[in-house]
């Protein structure tokens, strides 16, 4: 019965990735994956309460995971010392970055999910809060400079929203290409270069 039951919701991810891809999660019928999956309303609904709650059995897990990576490189960001930190701020940053690559990399199709397919969704602004997570710490880390007296020119918030913003899609646009993973590491490479280079300037650590 039990293996029977895990068929069943195979069949139903299967093609629920495939609708959800192809329509988005508001064009996706639900009676469509139903009928493809080759069960009755009513058995989907002894699974899922809903739509979102299918999509969300399907990207979330994935969605969490890069939230806590980036999560866990901060906090052993912060345990350093002022020093430590203006030291380590570029190692933390990439290995931080080649974590994500690596993970995202290796669920593409879930990742396609939240970031083509998710319109509608608690993960519409999967970016945005990414983004606001570096803007955060960011800003943490500039005032730690300052208070040990390091120059830091501060740039407009929509500037710096959009910067930050357009890197990480930038980041998973990269993943998500139809190119090879040695192409998209080296590409990897230099965003990161590319944006730190920025940011060390106005730190003025390039100076």
């Amino acid at each position: 019965m039990e293996e029977k039951e895990n068929d069943t919701l195979r069949k139903i991810f299967a093609v629920a990735q495939t609708e959800f891809l192809d329509k988005g999660f508001r064009g996706a019928s639900l009676r469509a994956i139903v009928k493809k999956a080759g069960v009755t309303t009513g058995a989907f609904y002894g699974y899922f309460k809903s739509k979102e709650a299918l999509f969300d059995e399907l990207v979330q897990e994935h969605a969490a995971h890069i939230m806590g990576i980036y999560d866990g490189i901060l906090a052993e960001f912060e345990k350093l010392s002022p020093e430590q930190q203006t030291k380590s701020m570029d190692n933390y940053s990439s290995t931080g970055l080649t974590k994500m690559f690596e993970y995202a990399w290796e669920h593409k199709n879930a990742f396609r999910l939240i970031l083509k397919s998710s319109d509608g969704t608690r993960y519409e602004n999967f970016i945005q809060e990414l983004a606001r997570k570096d803007m955060d710490s960011t800003e943490d880390f500039c005032r730690l400079l300052e208070s040990q007296g390091t120059k830091v020119e501060r740039i407009d918030p929509m500037i710096e929203e959009l910067v930050i913003t357009g890197t990480f899609s930038s980041f998973f646009t990269l993943i998500l290409s139809d190119i090879p993973r040695a192409e998209a590491e080296r590409g990897l490479a230099q965003l990161f270069r590319f944006y730190r280079g920025g940011w060390n300037s106005l730190m003025h650590f390039s100076d």
